[in-house]
């Protein structure tokens, strides 16, 4: 086992799309919407938490290279009463690509979103039967000669 060796590869502008949504109540959305949840902005918080975990993504991921960030955007949006999509776009100027920097930033977004609302997610028997992490994807990778 060993990191793919990079050393060969010229530097190049890259950028990667990544997304992926939650499914959670309409009540919980509607708490998230009125400024209701008891630890704060979820939103907020998992923007944050996006860009951090892309920064921190070949500490998390065993063979995955540091790379030296130049641009990370985590974007946040009600796609219905009860379906967010996070949107994640990171940038670099590397040998090699940073699609497991956009995946990791929309991942933990997802889950700091989970986080902060799962006391309301939860039914009667303490299940979270509604809240559905799915469809986390790249969306686009680019490379562009410097």
């Amino acid at each position: 086992m060993a990191m793919v060796d990079i050393s060969a590869k010229p530097e190049v502008f890259r950028e990667a799309t990544a997304t992926g949504t939650i499914k959670l109540k309409p009540e919980t959305m509607q708490l998230i919407k009125k400024g209701r949840v008891a630890k704060g902005d979820p939103f907020h918080t998992a923007k944050i938490a996006g860009i951090l975990a892309a920064k921190n993504t070949s500490t998390l991921i065993p063979l995955c290279h540091p790379l030296p960030l130049t641009n990370v955007k985590v974007e946040i949006e009600a796609l219905t009463d009860s379906r967010v999509r996070v949107t994640s776009t990171v940038k670099t100027r590397a040998q090699t690509g940073v699609e497991m920097e956009a995946l990791t930033a929309t991942t933990v977004a997802l889950l700091t979103i989970w986080d902060m609302v799962k006391a309301y997610e939860k039914d009667e028997k303490g299940q979270y039967p509604s809240t559905v992490i799915e469809h986390i994807r790249v969306l686009r990778k680019l490379k562009k000669e410097i």
